[in-house]
């Protein structure tokens, strides 16, 4: 039977979150480096891409046995996030849709005038110790976008194997960092109440249950 599994929740922004924008027409005086939002309410947004492509990342790292193209990660990566390999291409079996920011209202209760934040910083030559200051804006802490991922079922017998990668890479992102600026402290995030639901087609209540203590691991 056809079926599909929605995974939701929201993930927590801990730290200053910089996913970058547009900024090409930037007025003088603007923001270096704006961070990306939603073109109708012009509020911070965090991109599926970036989502998919950190936890690929993440994943390829712990699975493969050296640096390799994306095609060619570990059979358990490609399994679930696809590939484009010439005369093996295989469909992603999960889908991550770009992500809002949830809690607009909540954080104007607590007085906050800006839903980012602008943190300066610079960089100073060795050589010539003159300075090259930078602005650069940033999700801010507290901040929370709704998850919301779709795992289509491809073999039945491997949902619970593909459940526990996905729930390690949350696992390892959580001690990791998306965005730009990881190393500086940027970008650290939480996963919050995941719930992985059969939203098409039928799914064995006891596999379901067993999908969700999965999820409630990490």
């Amino acid at each position: 039977m056809y079926t599909k599994i929605q995974i939701t929740g929201f993930i927590e922004i801990m730290t200053g979150m910089h996913i970058g924008g547009n900024g090409a027409f930037a007025a003088i005086g603007a923001v270096d480096s704006p961070v990306i939002k939603d073109s109708r309410t012009n509020l911070p947004m965090l991109p599926g891409s970036s989502l998919k492509g950190k936890l690929r990342t993440l994943l390829a790292r712990a699975y493969n046995s050296g640096i390799v193209k994306p095609d060619d990660d570990h059979e358990r990566i490609l399994r679930v996030f696809g590939s484009a390999k010439k005369g093996g291409i295989r469909p992603s079996r999960i889908l991550v849709s770009d992500m809002l920011l949830s809690n607009e209202a909540e954080l104007r209760k607590q007085a906050v005038n800006s839903l980012t934040e602008v943190k300066f910083e610079n960089s100073i030559n060795r050589q010539t110790a003159v300075a090259n200051p930078r602005q650069i804006e940033r999700v801010i802490p507290g901040a929370r976008f709704d998850l919301d991922m779709v795992y289509e079922v491809g073999n039945p017998d491997e949902i619970k194997e593909d459940f526990e990668l996905l729930a390690e890479g949350f696992r390892l992102l959580q001690y990791d960092y998306i965005g730009g600026h990881g190393s500086r402290g940027y970008g650290k995030v939480k996963f919050r109440s995941l719930q992985a639901d059969a939203v098409i087609g039928g799914l064995e209540n006891a596999l379901l249950d067993e999908l969700n203590v999965i999820l409630s691991e990490v």
